[in-house]
């Protein structure tokens, strides 16, 4: 069920195109968001802007491990640089917010960060969609990780737009700092998947049955058993787990 050695190209291929899309796409975005941030003092606002600087060191280190001829052996690291990403947006995210929330800085209306908010949460889902379909089918627990880091790019977009339009339409000006708090949480959550390497769907997307698949993991989960090319040599595809 592992893809072919051509398949793997085009699918290394794809992937390096994804990232620098990623990398084009959040520059950008960062950017915005970051200087909208200071003009209204908003934490959601700011620690958004650095999730999007996060994402750009996430895709350029998921584009330097497919620039080598064996991806595989640089997995490992990569997906570490993935995991101390999460946690470095998830620690200054939370430090801002809890200064804002202790009276450090009320943030203001912002109709820049309303519409960056609401421009991301229709381009990430699609992003992360792509990329994550590509690495579940190439087996590429990396790749699957960076999707999640561009999934919570959506979430933190959704939250950003209810803090920010709360703000401004209540003036409830701590909603910002609470949204800024729950990036932080899914943040670390995804720091910790990230680290351990709990990427259940990386894997092809045709496995075991339902009945077979290890319990409290996402629907297309299998063992880390590598399954061997034709060539007899084992790839990042996986055998589905069998119950005895």
């Amino acid at each position: 069920m592992a893809p072919t050695v051509a398949r793997r190209r085009v699918l290394n291929r794809r992937i390096r195109l994804f990232a620098a899309a990623t990398i084009t796409y959040n520059i950008i975005e960062a950017i915005a968001a970051l200087w909208a941030g200071g003009a209204a003092d908003s934490s959601a606002l700011i620690g958004f802007g650095l999730d999007s600087v996060i994402e750009v060191a996430s895709a350029l280190a998921l584009s330097w491990q497919f620039s080598a001829k064996d991806p595989e052996r640089r997995e490992h690291l990569t997906l570490r640089i993935i995991a101390v990403s999460f946690f470095a947006l998830a620690a200054f995210v939370a430090a801002d917010s809890i200064r804002s929330l202790a009276g450090g800085g009320e943030a203001q209306h912002s109709l820049p960060g309303i519409v960056i908010a609401a421009l991301s949460l229709a381009i990430m889902p699609v992003l992360s969609w792509a990329q994550r379909r590509a690495g579940r089918e190439l087996g590429s627990r990396t790749a699957v990780a960076d999707s999640k880091q561009t999934l919570l790019c959506t979430y933190l977009s959704a939250v950003l737009l209810v803090g920010l339009v709360l703000n401004s339409a209540l003036g409830w000006w701590w909603a910002d700092a609470g949204a800024a708090l729950a990036i932080a949480g899914l943040a670390v959550r995804e720091g910790i998947n990230a680290w351990r390497g709990d990427a259940c769907c990386a894997v092809p997307q045709r496995v075991a049955a339902a009945a077979d698949r290890p319990e409290g993991c996402c629907p297309d989960c299998t063992s880390s058993t590598p399954v061997p090319d034709s060539a007899g040599r084992p790839q990042l595809g996986l055998q589905p787990i069998r119950k005895s």
